[in-house]
């Protein structure tokens, strides 16, 4: 992970990052507040921070020391809640610092229990802070505290909790009933029986005042710091209308019993022969009413566009079997899962999940891992496999010997990637949150300007005053602050339910731009598991000897091609004498000891560079033996080259599927690999690629995509080994880069996105739901400004009533909010 969000405001060149902290902020409602919120924090001296009004969550990069008090109080000095729910020192080399160098003195040593608990329940890279105590309930995936809320209930419209939507779906109820009677009553005269204007105005006053009061309370508190935002709006232009209406019926002459008013939806006409003042009372009523109602579907929706990172904090399960040994005996016994911990057995029953990241130690069986790799088949496993926490034993028992916990596993990181691209804001957002930040005092400035014109340009007092109210109901910013999140909440919740990770919101706007794709072979394209094919003398030496004396001294290597090498010395049933002196050479090849002779294995190159002799009959037997399509590597000792081993490996299931997706994207797909000529040619040509690059070394994988950068293209390079590290960094630089989640974890580290299945089919689905994501945002946005640009003359003009103003007003954050969650259906199956 960064050390700071890459679409935060970058600390300063050279400052170290100390802490990242997520703070859960109440009272949010529109961009303003969102606006407000960032600039309090970004005022602070060594801070850096980010603030997403879905998810009312900030995060924030500390390079100076501030405690949590202090980051609370900022919050509240913006007039909102704040509550710090999680803090995570940061080394020296902007990583998670591990407890021994935290510079926190309240963090604990990793493996060191806590109190109640054991460390596998704590972050690993997480500080325990006591101020933190009454932030416990916070749910690191589900992305809110339960408790701990200190502020009122009424105090925030927007929060997508269920209790929020419960007393949000009460005000509208209860605002509902009212509101009917006032509505006929106000816009029908033929109901309007002698006294009705009393009445309405019993039905309005708890309306406005019980049913509005969160509204009122928000605009009070940006006043109160000398702010304001879009409930500023809503709280002066129903409390206007209100106050209008009674001093009209109580001294403007419009109480008089038997007094009637006519319907008028184009309000320029309005007053102009009447008798007396006009009543707004339906127009503060209707208004709220719609208000409400459509806080109410936005907080729904935005609960459901976050449903996915919700589902993956259900995924865990809750207890598991953990075995205990004591000398011989050893039994089961039933636990909370916080009692696993590292190193930990536990017994896996078929249609269990497993309890967290691991290695099996015994039993066999399949494992399903589609709700959290998207994948639909099974996995095989047994003894020495790895198996992720939350999938399903399918079949058979399985012990399983602990390996990750807490908040150090596959579904922890998962959930923690999903939140830091949902927190973050695409570049095109940073637009609205300028124009959010002027829009709701030069709002203001209008009505003020529209009303007075409309005095001076001999327009009744009724008139410049729907007018004024007009411009301030209609004007409210909802849209603008939902336009980017819920899309983000939405997108970035499909990918993660597909098994794709996407880093930030940055990576959105690459997606869009990406024409190219360079696609590393073994493990991307390919199965990764070489099978071993034959073994090819060159001179005295016997198919025994070679298979054995490269077995052995590719025995410590992890490279796919010296498992292979050993697997099949094994499956020989060859005994394999004991190598020392093992040195790797990253894509080139290994050397070791065998029975007291230095022996190398690896490229031809590899052994003429360490001094081996390499003649026209190993360079002949390698063209050969590649010719088929299979990766010879050369070895040799005494100094020559002595024989050549062939592997070969199979183009993984859906791989042909992929690059014609990727095609179908407009995208061109290039292999780029380590490996030969040959077997990189019949691979290519069996998934249907027509440009390759073969033969190029780890150190130079970089180069090639900085090349295709430097010609115009832009690129995305996806891989999976170390040696794909640098060159997936270099294509995030202006471009992506993909991992694939079967790779290493420093491949994974360097990506903009992460395939947790290994499935290429995804790489084409990821570009796809990135690419509608941002398609989303800019329409959420164009329809957010092109509704207030084209809105507000016509309410200054006078032809838009206040209450259809209301209306339109609150069903576009529903229509922004409603064009979000098409995402959740983005992509398809890979």
């Amino acid at each position: 992970m960064t050390a700071a969000p890459k679409n935060a405001p970058s600390p300063t060149p050279g400052d170290n990052v100390l802490a990242e902290v997520d703070l859960q902020i109440e009272g949010m409602t529109c961009a303003s507040c969102v606006g407000h919120v960032e600039r309090r924090l970004n005022k602070m001296p060594g801070v850096s921070a980010v603030v997403n009004l879905a998810t009312e969550r900030a995060k924030v990069s500390l390079t100076e020391d501030h405690s949590d008090a202090d980051l609370e109080a900022a919050v509240s000095a913006a007039g909102y809640s704040g509550t710090v729910t999680r803090r995570r020192p940061m080394s020296d080399d902007g990583g998670p610092a591990t407890a021994a160098t935290s510079p926190d003195p309240g963090a604990r040593a990793v493996g060191e229990s806590a109190p109640g608990g054991h460390a596998g329940a704590l972050a690993e890279n997480d500080a325990v802070h006591p101020e933190h105590e009454a932030h416990k309930g916070h749910d690191p995936l589900s992305g809110h505290s339960h408790e701990g809320h200190g502020s009122a209930p009424d105090a925030d419209t927007s929060d997508p909790s269920t209790r929020r939507q419960a007393d949000l779906k009460r005000r509208f109820i209860v605002s509902a009933i009212l509101t009917v009677p006032v509505f006929v009553l106000s816009m029908f005269p033929a109901t309007q029986f002698p006294g009705w204007q009393w009445l309405a105005m019993a039905l309005t006053l708890p309306v406005v005042g019980w049913a509005a009061w969160p509204f009122h309370t928000a605009a009070f508190r940006a006043a109160r710091h000398g702010t304001s935002t879009m409930d500023t709006l809503v709280s002066i232009g129903t409390l206007s209308a209100t106050l209008w209406s009674l001093w009209a019926i109580t001294l403007g002459g419009s109480g008089e019993i038997g007094m009637r008013m006519e319907m008028s939806l184009w309000p320029r006409a309005a007053g102009e022969h009447a008798a007396h003042p006009e009543l707004y009372f339906e127009v503060a009523a209707v208004v709220i009413t719609f208000l409400l109602l459509g806080r109410w579907l936005e907080s729904r929706s935005r609960r459901a566009a976050g449903n996915a990172l919700r589902a993956l904090a259900k995924m865990q399960p809750a207890e598991a079997t953990k075995i205990v040994r004591a000398g011989s005996i050893s039994r089961e016994i039933r636990v909370p899962l916080d009692q696993i911990q590292v190193g930990d057995s536990f017994r896996v029953e078929p249609g269990e999940k497993i309890a967290t990241d691991g290695t099996v130690t015994g039993g066999r069986s399949a494992v399903d891992a589609s709700l959290l790799t998207g994948e639909s088949v099974p996995v095989e496993v047994g003894p020495g496999d790895t198996v992720t926490g939350a999938t399903l034993n399918t079949s058979g028992s399985l012990i399983i010997r602990a390996t990750r916990v807490g908040e150090d596993t596959t579904l922890a990181q998962i959930g923690h990637l999903v939140e830091e691209a949902q927190v973050g804001k695409a570049p095109v957002q940073r637009i609205a949150d300028r124009v959010s930040a002027i829009f709701v005092p030069v709002v203001l400035v209008i009505a003020v300007i529209t009303f007075a014109l409309w005095l001076v340009l001999g327009g009744t007092l009724a008139q410049a005053f729907t007018a004024a109210i007009a411009v301030l109901i209609i004007a409210c910013p909802c849209a603008l602050g939902l336009a980017t999140p819920t899309a983000l909440l939405a997108g970035t919740g499909r990918a993660a339910q597909r098994g794709i990770l996407i880093r930030g919101p940055e990576v959105l706007e690459a997606t869009r731009r990406i024409d190219s794709v360079l696609l590393d072979k073994t493990g991307t394209l390919t199965t990764g598991r070489m099978t071993f094919d034959r073994a090819l003398p060159l001179g005295e030496a016997t198919e025994e000897e070679i298979l054995t004396r490269a077995a052995a001294a590719e025995a410590p290597s992890e490279h796919p091609i010296a498992k292979a090498i050993v697997r099949g010395a094994q499956d020989a049933g060859l005994t394999l004498p004991t190598a020392t002196d093992f040195t790797s050479d990253t894509g080139l090849g290994v050397t070791a000891t065998v029975d007291g002779t230095p022996t190398t294995i690896g490229r031809l190159t590899h052994l003429r560079d360490s001094g081996l002799a390499v003649d026209d009959d190993a360079l002949l037997a390698l063209e050969r033996a590649e010719s088929g399509g299979g990766t010879a590597v050369a070895l040799g000792w005494d100094g020559r080259v002595r024989g050549l081993l062939v592997v070969r490996d199979a183009p993984k299931e859906g791989a042909a599927a992929a690059i014609a997706a990727l095609g179908d994207l407009g995208v061109t797909p290039i292999l780029l690999t380590g490996d030969a000529e040959a077997p990189a040619r019949a691979v290519a040509e069996a998934v249907g690629i027509s440009d390759v690059r073969a033969g190029v070394l780890p150190t130079e994988k970089r180069d090639v995509v900085a090349e295709f950068q430097q010609g115009g293209h832009q690129v995305a390079m996806v891989g999976d080994g170390v040696n794909d590290a640098a060159a997936l960094a270099q294509a995030g630089t202006h471009g992506l880069g993909i991992a694939m989640g079967t790779g290493t974890d420093v491949a994974k580290e360097a990506s903009d996105i992460t395939i947790v299945s290994g499935d290429p089919r995804a790489v084409p689905e990821a570009i796809s739901i990135s690419r509608a994501t941002l398609r989303v945002i800019k329409q959420n946005l164009f329809w957010a400004f092109a509704y207030n640009v084209a809105a507000i003359p016509l309410a200054a003009f006078g032809l838009l009533n206040p209450m259809i103003a209301g209306v339109a007003m609150a069903f576009s954050s529903v229509l922004v909010v409603g064009n979000s969650l098409r995402l959740r259906h983005a992509g398809g199956a890979a």
